[in-house]
C-alpha cells in the first residue's frame, strides 16, 4: 500500500472511533505538518501506522484536556510526539505558554509517557536527521528481526553511556557501569576504536591510552 492510501485509512479509522471534540480536533488539527511527520518521517522508518494515534487526547497537570499531534501506544510503551513550528512555539509564544508546555511535557513524563518534539523545519527539509534520531528512540522499545549479540548490546550501551557523561570514557567508567573486569573494558573500547566510533587519547607521557572520545556521526547514531 502506498503512503497516500495508508494514511487515508490511518486517519478515517480513527476519524470513526471518535465523537464530540475528539473528532473534531482530529478533523482540524492534522494538518501540513503532522502529515508531512507521517510521509517523510514515520512511513519511512516504519512503514505502517500501527499504534500510533493522532491528535492525542491526555490530560495536564490541571486536569485540563490538551491533545498531542502523536501518541505511540504499543503494550508498555507511552510515547508523545510533537512537531513544533518556529512561529507558534518560540517566536509568537509568551511567557504563560512557556510555562505551561514546560510543565504539561513534565507531568507527562511523571505519568509514565516520553515525550520527544521535532522541529518541522527538520521534519520538511532535513527528514533524515529526524527518522535517524526516531530510530534511536523507538528502538528501545521494539524487539529486533535478527538476533543481537551480547557484545553488540554492550557496545551500544557504552555509546549511550558517552554521550551521557558527555566526556571523554575512562576504562573505569565501563567497568563500573557495565560490572565487567579491566581487561574486557579495554577490549572493547579497543573494538569500538577499531570500528570508529571512538578515538584512544593517550595520557601526558604519550605511552598509554587513557581515555577514549567518542565520534558521533550519523552511521553510529543509525546503529543505536
Amino acid at each position: 500500500m502506498i503512503f497516500e492510501q495508508a494514511h487515508d485509512v490511518f486517519i478515517q479509522n480513527h476519524l470513526k472511533k471518535r465523537t464530540g471534540e475528539r473528532k473534531g480536533r482530529l478533523d482540524r488539527g492534522h494538518r501540513e505538518a503532522e502529515k508531512l511527520f507521517c510521509q517523510n518521517v514515520w512511513w519511512p522508518l516504519l512503514g505502517n501506522f500501527d499504534g500510533l494515534h493522532p491528535e492525542f487526547e491526555v490530560l495536564d497537570w490541571r486536569g485540563l484536556s490538551y491533545f498531542c499531534d502523536f501518541a505511540w501506544l504499543k503494550c508498555t510503551v507511552k510515547l508523545i510526539i510533537e512537531i513544533k513550528g518556529f512561529g507558534p512555539h518560540v517566536r509568537d509564544m509568551d511567557r504563560q505558554k512557556y510555562c505551561n508546555e514546560l510543565n504539561r511535557e513534565t507531568f507527562l513524563a511523571a505519568m509514565g509517557f516520553q515525550v520527544i518534539s521535532f522541529a518541522y523545519d527538520d521534519v520538511a527539509h532535513r527528514p533524515e536527521l529526524c527518522i535517524t534520531l526516531l530510530r534511536m528512540v523507538i528502538s528501545r522499545y521494539q524487539s529486533q528481526t535478527n538476533p543481537v549479540s551480547l557484545s553488540r548490546l554492550l557496545e551500544r550501551e557504552i555509546v549511550r553511556l558517552a554521550c551521557r557523561l558527555a566526556r571523554p570514557l575512562r576504562p573505569i567508567d565501563v567497568e563500573t557501569h557495565l560490572s565487567v573486569n579491566h581487561r574486557y573494558a579495554v577490549r572493547t573500547l579497543q573494538s569500538l576504536c577499531a570500528k570508529g566510533w571512538f578515538d584512544a587519547i593517550a595520557g601526558a607521557t604519550g605511552q598509554h591510552v587513557v581515555r577514549y572520545e567518542l565520534q558521533l556521526n550519523g552511521s553510529i547514531m543509525q546503529h543505536l
